[in-house]
């Protein structure tokens, strides 16, 4: 059976010695949350997730959810209880508004939670994920009585969300949709359509599901411009809080899939459902791009979740699995062969897997910071960085985390051989369950073409030249270390290879638009690998800090220090291979007709 357990000691090394959030102790958040009380949560939802979710995790995908003939959807046995728990100890509440009902800590350490939770169990998590999404996008856009009408019971987890945007005919262009809204005379809007693919769209666990579902009023203006988004709650909302009769939107379907079985992926059909408008009309997207962003970096998350604890797993395998002899000379003398840890190919494996997860998680968490930073920073060129650096590294994170999340959940199967294949040891779950990360909230080559198509050309290039410069200070500040030297050298060479390949999309990316599309899955990819080079760079020089001021007499500095070299030697090559790709342009993807295919 396969095992998890949340890696507390990486939690405070990011948080105490690489982005040192105690310095932002006097800002709002922060201030409330001192690093021995952000310590003791996570211990505390460390526990909760590996007693309470992880066992749930392979009965959820063996059992899946269970639609009845009335619409209703009941979820796997156990997780209606573990939900109860989830809302009693207030899980949900973590980072959200305090005015709200929330707790109101930073969201890094939120984030930290949504990984235990994902690795623990990834289907569980999304029921409150999308939630969390819901509560952002009425935060931000929703009028003062629709916050006071559904915040406060979406942040205890009274209530879940979901986003609604796939339609039968359409996913990613929503210029397409057909779903439509009437405006009644009392304000309110009749919705009538179909929505695919809709996560948590139906269950047990919470007494009300309210749906933002996008949608066009009649008279409109065709393709994106037209489209406007709405509030439909499941059960209809009483003028005194109270719950009513149901709306007329039902669970159609769900959808048989390969992997997250337990999370109820839905097919909802609404007929004349009674929905409240959010955003002002035709400003749909505008609004729902408030809740894909917070829900591409906890996809983005999911990949490194993944990737994490199918990686605990097969470094327990590799420990006791003998197999073979070392080709050094037997290592088990004792017994008939070797752990097949000894082998170097294995190793080869396992230490992919395990640097990409380590600088993975220091560049998901320096991202959360500065979205941290965005909300409560009174200096208003922190808060312009921030911005600029979220819409910047979202496609980033969201694609390249579950890319590799996916590809790491596959090598760590491979280590299990036959063993990982078959259903006994749980890997194959882990790589279903990666599956469709690099999938929903924009598949990764949506991302990319985002990345180059608007991200980078933002603001006349502002965030990708300033983060630029970031890399170069790192490199000016401590290049004087001999100790420093393979990872100073690494960054230089990472950041002159990405503004090499932003230049070369400078040149001739206006002259064909399809050289853009050809460099950017490349471009996304060197910008990832680009950017955990940087964090290897931080990470290194926390790891010499803490050695050098004698904190560092376990081993933990001294891995850290191995497993980023290991990286700089054998990850960091590929950003020129990348490289040479991009540079090759759209004739050698375009040159083929149509009917050569």
């Amino acid at each position: 059976m396969p095992a998890y357990r949340a890696p507390l000691r990486e939690y405070r090394f990011l948080l105490k010695d690489v982005l040192r959030i105690d310095r932002y102790a006097n800002l709002p958040g922060f201030a409330e949350a001192p690093l021995d009380l952000i310590d003791q949560v996570l211990v505390e939802g460390a526990k909760f997730c590996e007693e309470v979710l992880q066992p749930l995790n392979k009965v959820g995908d063996k059992h899946g959810c269970v639609r009845h003939a009335d619409g209703s959807v009941t979820t796997p046995p156990g997780f209606k209880e573990a939900y109860r728990q989830l809302v009693e100890a207030g899980w949900p509440a973590l980072s959200s508004d305090p005015a709200f009902g929330g707790q109101g800590l930073p969201h890094v350490v939120a984030l930290a939670w949504g990984e235990m939770t994902s690795s623990a169990n990834m289907a569980f998590g999304m029921y409150r994920g999308l939630t969390h999404g819901a509560y952002e996008a009425i935060h931000t856009h929703g009028s003062d009585a629709q916050k006071q009408t559904y915040l406060p019971k979406l942040v205890s987890g009274q209530w879940t969300g979901t986003m609604n945007l796939t339609e039968p005919h359409c996913g990613t262009d929503l210029g397409m949709l057909r779903t439509k809204a009437v405006p009644q005379a009392d304000g309110t809007y009749r919705i009538t359509g179909q929505k695919i693919f809709i996560s948590a769209g139906e269950h047990d666990l919470a007494e009300n599901i309210i749906h933002l579902v996008l949608a066009r009023i009649e008279g409109a203006p065709a393709g994106t411009k037209g489209i406007s988004l709405f509030i439909v709650p499941k059960v209809l909302i009483e003028a005194d809080g109270s719950l009513g009769k149901r709306n007329g939107v039902v669970c159609g379907k769900i959808e048989e899939k390969m992997g997250i079985h337990a999370n109820s992926t839905c097919v909802l059909d609404y007929d004349n459902a009674v929905g409240y408008l959010i955003g002002g009309e035709n400003r749909g997207l505008n609004a729902m791009f408030t809740m894909m962003n917070v829900a591409r970096l906890a996809v983005g998350l999911q990949g490194l979740s993944q990737s994490e604890v199918a990686y605990q797993n097969a470094a327990a395998y590799a420990k006791d699995r003998l197999q073979g002899r070392s080709l050094t000379g037997p290592k088990n003398l004792g017994g008939p062969a070797d752990a097949i840890i000894v082998h170097p190919d294995v190793r080869r494996m396992l230490m992919e897997v395990k640097s990409f997860n380590e600088s993975a998680r220091a560049f998901a968490f320096w991202t959360a910071l500065h979205g941290d930073l965005l909300q409560v920073s009174p200096d208003d060129k922190v808060r312009e960085k921030a911005s600029d650096y979220m819409a910047l590294i979202t496609p980033v994170i969201k694609a390249y985390l579950t890319d590799k999340g996916y590809a790491n959940a596959t090598l760590c199967q491979q280590v299990f051989g036959g063993h990982g294949y078959i259903e006994e040891h749980g890997m194959s779950q882990f790589v279903r369950d990666a599956r469709i990360a690099q999938i929903y909230e924009g598949a990764n080559g949506i991302q990319a073409l985002d990345l180059v198509g608007r991200k980078l050309a933002a603001n006349g290039g502002r965030a990708l030249f300033a983060y630029l410069r970031e890399m170069d200070e790192v490199v000016r500040a401590h290049e004087a270390d001999a100790d420093m030297a393979p990872f100073i050298e690494g960054l230089r060479a990472a950041k002159d290879q990405l503004q090499e390949a932003a230049q070369w999309l400078m040149s001739n990316a206006m002259s064909n638009f399809d050289n853009a599309g050809a460099a950017s899955h490349d471009f996304l990819n060197l910008f990832g690998i680009a950017s955990l080079t940087y964090m290897w760079a931080v990470m290194a020089k926390a790891a010499l800090d803490a050695k050098r001021s004698g904190r560092g007499g376990d081993s933990f500095y001294d891995a850290k220090l191995a497993t980023g070299r290991y990286f700089l030697a054998r990850v960091l090559p590929e950003a020129g291979a990348h490289l040479a790709k991009l540079k090759s342009g759209a004739a050698p993807l375009m040159v083929l007709p149509v009917e050569a295919f």
